[in-house]
């Protein structure tokens, strides 16, 4: 009963106090939970977030009013600039494709889309044909107006996206105009990238794609590929002129006009046993004017008599067909494919002359559609090529050199270097171009059968790949060469690059020939 006077002293005392030292007593007596303190962020975060604003906002500004629309001879264009990983130049010839060059290396890419025809400016040309010899001139300083304007309204474009959209983001003037800086300073760096890594010869390497696909004259036949394309803007009027030709008559593609000094090569290998590539073929000689056409094995798929029929419709693809054997064809193949029309089989080295080149061969010493483990095939790819390497020297003895030699395997066409100017290869189902040590170049086709069943065994199809090889008909060497690309099963894409050996590129000097070579 004693504790009872204590406690109501204790509660008087508490009623006496002022509010805040009521509140100070609780606070001391029950204390609250505490709060951790909110860090700024961290300058790493804030400067990533600076960067993804200037980046967003300078490509909306692209996006929005960065693009400039440019008469460049007969053409109306429109130019912008897009951001990139690899750079380039992409020019959209609608309705009939683009055409891609490796104009430059930054992280923004120039698209000019070709919006329209002048009818008065092409009237002009077509009325005073004369005006043609000074439009590459007219399209230099079209091109060159039209780029400067390009640059003035794209640091306009990227300098205000970056900075309206800094200003909606931070709501902080001094941030907003960091942001428009660090986007002008961007742009700058990606144009002196670009300027630095400028590349007018890439012109001469163009990749077409859509219906653009089958008009390799677009820019010109081989020959003059060799002889006339020395600057850019002479190209640049070609190209103009020949669109101007195009639109001329209706969007349909000009007949192809082959320079009569060159041959024209097709090479296909691996076709595997797929039914379309007769007709894909057909459509190259026909369409490409081919000389003569070079098929470096694996035709069939399992070499069996029964699928011999599959080679019935060879002799009427339009052109001589030159052949080697496969580890996939078999001598039933080959004996079978001597006896048809039109058909010129080479193997253990023998030498024929089709269309004003001289060939030599051999068949694949290996036969079995999966070799993978079989014991010495590697050993025997290479003494078949020693084998065609003999050949080659003898012929050379002779003074009849071989100009091409063609091989299945590629480890069996290395053998020859030093013994032919050009050696065919196929087996990888990909395409790819080498220089061997001794100066014999080695051109290895795609598949052109799309690698037959094998296509669904990836993630995507295979595509379809073939090469068109211009050859000069009094060197007798390759002069440049189109590597053709169509989408595989269910795909409908078409790719054709054009490309130079380095010794035909303006201003090269030309390399000495290896010994097999023609004088």
């Amino acid at each position: 009963m004693a504790r009872v006077p204590v406690v109501a002293r204790n509660i008087l005392n508490v009623i006496r106090r002022p509010p805040r030292a009521l509140a100070r007593h609780y606070r001391t007596r029950h204390p609250l939970p505490s709060l951790e303190l909110v860090h700024p962020p961290h300058p790493w975060s804030r400067a990533l977030g600076l960067v993804a604003v200037v980046i967003l906002g300078a490509w909306l500004g692209l996006l929005i009013v960065g693009n400039v629309r440019v008469p460049v001879g007969p053409m109306n264009t429109t130019m912008t600039l897009r951001p990139s990983v690899s750079g380039g130049t992409k020019i959209n010839v609608s309705p009939l494709g683009a055409l891609q060059l490796d104009s430059h290396h930054a992280p923004v890419r120039l698209d000019v889309n070709v919006d329209q025809l002048d009818p008065e400016r092409s009237q002009a040309l077509v009325d005073h044909p004369e005006r043609l010899s000074g439009l590459q001139d007219e399209v230099a300083k079209d091109v060159e107006h039209g780029t400067m304007d390009l640059a003035v309204r794209s640091c306009v474009a990227v300098v205000s996206g970056a900075t309206a959209l800094g200003l909606a983001v931070y709501r902080r003037p001094r941030r907003a105009l960091a942001a428009g800086g660090l986007a002008l300073t961007l742009l700058a760096a990606s144009g002196g990238t670009a300027y630095a890594t400028w590349n007018p010869e890439s012109v001469l390497e163009p990749k077409f794609s859509g219906l653009l696909s089958s008009a390799p004259s677009l820019v010109g036949n081989a020959r003059s590929i060799v002889t006339e394309f020395d600057v850019y803007q002479k190209e640049l009027a070609r190209l103009v002129t020949n669109v101007t030709k195009l639109y001329d008559v209706t969007s349909t593609l000009p007949a192809y006009q082959p320079d009569p000094t060159t041959i024209r090569v097709l090479h296909v290998s691996d076709i595997h046993l797929n039914p379309a590539s007769w007709k894909i073929i057909a459509s190259l000689v026909e369409q490409y004017k081919v000389n003569v056409i070079v098929d470096s094995g694996d035709t069939m798929d399992h070499g069996s008599a029964a699928e011999n029929s599959f080679l019935d419709p060879i002799p009427n693809l339009g052109a001589p067909y030159v052949w080697v054997r496969g580890n996939h064809d078999s001598l039933t193949t080959q004996r079978y494919l001597a006896g048809l029309k039109n058909v010129h089989v080479l193997d253990e080295g023998d030498a024929q002359t089709v269309a004003g080149l001289r060939f030599a061969g051999i068949g694949d010493p290996q036969f079995t559609p999966d070799r993978t483990n079989q014991p010495g095939a590697e050993e025997s790819q290479e003494v078949a090529g020693l084998r065609l390497a003999r050949a080659l020297r003898a012929q050379t003895t002779a003074g009849t050199s071989v100009d091409i030699a063609v091989a299945h395997e590629p480890s069996a066409a290395r053998q020859v270097d030093g013994d032919v100017p050009l050696v065919l290869a196929g087996h990888l189902h990909h395409q790819e171009m080498e220089i061997l040590k001794r100066g014999t170049r080695l051109r290895i086709e795609g598949s052109t059968g799309g690698s037959g069943l094998r296509a669904v065994e990836g993630k995507y199809p295979d595509p379809i790949e073939a090469s068109i090889l211009y050859m000069d008909r009094d060197t007798r060497r390759l002069q440049a060469w189109d590597e053709i690309k169509l989408g595989g099963l269910g795909l409908t894409t078409a790719e054709v690059s054009r490309h130079l050996p380095e010794e035909n590129q303006p201003g090269a000097t030309q390399t000495p020939s290896p010994s097999g070579s023609a004088p």
